[in-house]
């Protein structure tokens, strides 16, 4: 080191801030400092990067809570809640990048993951086993569950299915996954319905949050109570909706892991001890399926409000009026006599690029 008017040179000082002990001036000696200066940064570089990691991580995936009934029920909801309000702002925005981000932060965290296994673990049909016999009835196998939701590595098991008899005398066939297969698809319900509630036709009702057959009903009786109100009413019912929709248009338009949906939509049943593959629909009984259908149909409203708009209402010219309401495959459009035949022609052809038909 050169010292210039008994002041020690600023390399020198910047050495021993880093604590790298000087040795004679040496080729040797200079090699040793630049090798053990070398490994200071990148320890200093490999710190600073680990720290910044822990900070700006936000899916939280530790195991915080050693017991079932120590777990934290609110704070688990609070946080969900909060990213799922983060995957609405996304969606409005346009920023889809960002929405499977936060889709896949999710899905990720122990919280979330909590939440799921609750929610299948304390439904009307928790005591309803799958193909494997087995339910979760005890703290102890429901908190062993939480860690069992792993993407990696997971398949779903086939379905069971059981026929159950409608109010007309038909039989409706249910498929009943496992608590796991229940519990995974509880988990991915969560990141996919910010995104459906978004999207979704504002005059839908069946298997919707905060909405019921009374909310229906009451939007029915809107748009029927005024003078200038359509006269007639068509009821509308789409045969086996969820038993035919094309798993293809499911892959290419559901914004969520394709992965993940691709192994339930193949999954197959297994009906008196024989096992049968699943080619089209999405099965009635899973978690995830009601809200598929609506996603599905949505787009029939605005679809009939684009080709029957409001005419002007003056003394010359009429005003013809469709009003479509609807409860999962359940419709009732609300529509002058002269628009009928083609509202129900327009409704058999479903909603655009959709392949769910009448």
């Amino acid at each position: 080191m050169r010292v210039k008017d008994g002041r020690i040179s600023e390399r020198r000082f910047v050495m021993k801030r880093i604590e790298v002990e000087t040795s004679p001036h040496t080729k040797v000696g200079r090699l040793l400092r630049m090798v053990t200066l070398y490994k200071k940064l990148l320890e200093l570089f490999k710190g600073g990067k680990q720290m910044n990691e822990i900070k700006t991580s936000c899916a939280p995936t530790d195991q915080k809570w050693q017991t079932w009934e120590d777990i934290d029920w609110i704070k688990c909801q609070h946080w969900v809640r909060k990213l799922q309000g983060r995957i609405v702002k996304a969606q409005k925005e346009g920023k889809h990048g960002k929405v499977k981000t936060l889709q896949w932060m999710l899905t990720h965290s122990f919280y979330a993951k909590a939440l799921a296994v609750k929610r299948v673990s304390s439904n009307k049909g928790s005591k309803t086993a799958g193909v494997d016999k087995k339910i979760w009835s005890t703290p102890n196998v429901k908190f062993m569950a939480i860690a069992k939701l792993k993407r990696r590595g997971y398949q779903p098991q086939p379905l069971k299915r059981v026929n159950i008899k409608k109010s007309n005398g038909k039989l409706r066939p249910l498929g009943i996954p496992t608590m796991k297969d229940r519990a995974m698809q509880a988990l991915y319900l969560m990141a996919l319905e910010p995104v459906s509630e978004t999207t979704a036709d504002s005059n839908s009702y069946g298997f919707r949050k905060e909405r019921s057959c009374a909310d229906a009903i009451g939007q029915s009786f809107n748009v029927l109570s005024h003078n200038t109100s359509a006269k007639w009413v068509l009821e509308a019912d789409i045969k086996g909706c969820f038993d035919h929709i094309s798993h293809d248009w499911l892959l290419n338009n559901i914004p969520m892991d394709k992965v993940m949906l691709k192994k339930w939509l193949k999954s197959g049943f297994v009906f008196n001890k024989e096992l049968f593959p699943t080619e089209e629909g999405t099965p009635q009984g899973g978690i995830i399926s009601p809200t598929l259908a609506n996603m599905t149909l949505d787009g029939l409203q605005t679809m009939l409000a684009e080709k029957f708009r409001v005419r002007s209402k003056s003394k010359n010219a009429n005003a013809p009026l469709v009003n479509l309401v609807r409860y999962a495959d359940d419709c009732a459009p609300r529509t002058a006599p002269v628009l009928g035949v083609d509202a129900m022609m327009m409704m058999e052809e479903g909603p655009p690029n959709s392949v769910c038909r009448n």
